[in-house]
């Protein structure tokens, strides 16, 4: 059974499984929804349509699924989405979506969400992510597993950051990041492969210094980004690569294919 602090207001119709902890003073909305084992501290505000998962932590004076910070927005029903296991630290706000960008805000599991972060309305963000103190998403920003965005980062709207990338403090990205890639600046430009992280998470040797390979091609040999797409894409055909490292390369070869905002140069 959920456990309410006495001075907690806990609107009827919302849904809490067993073991939620409410504490003082968190405000929950009629239509929210929180998975067991969730923690939710002091002064929290969790409204709308909004669903999170089981295990996650919020501490205190978070505001998730506040409407959108979206001129359009008109009071349509929209929605935020969080995963399981995720820890949200202090101020943090999560907007629901907008009809124009689908309707729903996604975070996934597993992510580490510092004080102050942003994330706007549509923004998609994958599992096992980082995003330290302040950084802050505009609207429709999609954010790749295993991502790291460094303390008061900015990204501009629509802009995507791939699988393992890694964003450095106070850098302002207005273009694509793509997988495996570092950047840093104002505004942001490409620094090289993300390769602490990388082995961190269990990378070999050559599978770094393939995509090191890959990152010159897209970088540093002068290549348009369609030619870059097509030599990434006859790495990834060579026999002598695992299968892991085929489904690498050909993941960061469709990012750049698919960008429509551009990669950053």
């Amino acid at each position: 059974m959920a456990r309410i602090h006495p001075s907690a207001q806990v609107a009827d119709g919302a849904r809490l499984d067993d073991d939620v902890e409410i504490g003082p003073l968190a405000v929950i909305g009629p239509r929210v929804m929180i998975g067991a084992g969730s923690r939710i501290g002091s002064h929290v505000v969790i409204d709308g349509r909004t669903t999170l998962g089981r295990n996650n932590v919020v501490h205190a004076h978070a505001v998730l699924g506040g409407p959108p910070q979206d001129k359009k927005y008109a009071g349509e029903d929209t929605a935020l989405v969080i995963g399981d296991d995720n820890t949200i630290r202090e101020f943090c706000t999560f907007s629901t979506g907008t009809v124009q960008g689908g309707g729903t805000t996604r975070v996934g599991s597993r992510n580490w969400v510092m004080a102050y972060v942003h994330v706007a309305h549509d923004c998609i963000v994958g599992d096992d992510c980082v995003l330290a103190n302040t950084a802050t998403l505009g609207g429709h920003v999609e954010v790749s597993d295993w991502a790291i965005l460094g303390g008061m980062c900015a990204v501009h709207q629509f802009v995507r950051i791939g699988a393992h990338a890694f964003v450095g403090g106070g850098s302002m990205m207005v273009q694509d990041l793509p997988p495996y890639t570092m950047c840093q600046g104002y505004p942001a430009q490409p620094r090289g492969i993300n390769v602490e992280g990388l082995k961190r998470r269990g990378f070999d040797a050559d599978s770094i210094m393939l995509l090191r390979r890959a990152f010159r091609l897209l970088y540093r040999d002068n290549l348009g980004a369609a030619e870059a797409v097509a030599a990434i894409e006859a790495l990834a055909r060579d026999e002598a690569q695992t299968d892991a490292q085929r489904q690498r390369l050909l993941l960061l070869a469709q990012f750049v294919a698919g960008s429509t905002r551009g990669i950053m140069r």
